[in-house]
């Protein structure tokens, strides 16, 4: 039975995504933000913080993943396609996307390769953390609906 969702599962999914990347952005300022700040624009302001306007830029992205998320993970648009399919073709159109914002916004030099190792690891990271997240949160799910189940299976064995 699937559960329907609302504009406020969206909402709470934007903001969860943004809240995520708005704390690790203010890490990354603390760790190098001083050092990185002539050359980006997310580090403008060097170890004291995230800009105002990179983290409205972070806060669409945030709206525009959420909406993917969407795209990709309900059968509102997209039917019958496997889940290994919806999981790339999701992962393709975020780093699309983040490569038009790394170019439009300046959030990163593009023409230094360090810049695109780190980005390219530090999704990496993110992804598989994710993707963790994921899986262990479905094991448990799949486990209690087991255990139900079982209670089910047990109480009409003893009531014919």
């Amino acid at each position: 039975m699937d559960e329907r969702k609302t504009i406020f599962d969206y909402l709470a999914q934007v903001l969860f995504l943004f809240g995520f990347v708005m704390l690790t952005l203010n890490v990354f300022c603390l760790l190098v933000g001083d050092s990185a700040k002539e050359v980006s624009a997310l580090f403008a302001l060097g170890s004291q913080g995230v800009p105002a306007e990179v983290a409205c830029q972070f806060l669409g992205l945030s709206a525009l993943i959420a909406g993917l998320r969407v795209v990709f993970f309900t059968d509102t648009l997209i039917q019958k396609l496997s889940l290994g399919l919806r999981v790339a073709g999701m992962l393709s159109s975020i780093i699309l996307i983040i490569v038009f914002c790394v170019i439009r916004f300046h959030w990163f030099p593009i023409d230094l390769w360090q810049s695109w190792a780190m980005f390219l690891l530090c999704f990496g990271i993110c992804f598989l953390g994710s993707y963790w997240v994921m899986i262990s949160k479905e094991k448990a799910e799949n486990r209690q609906m087991e255990e139900a189940l079982q209670k089910l299976k047990s109480r009409e064995g003893k009531n014919p």
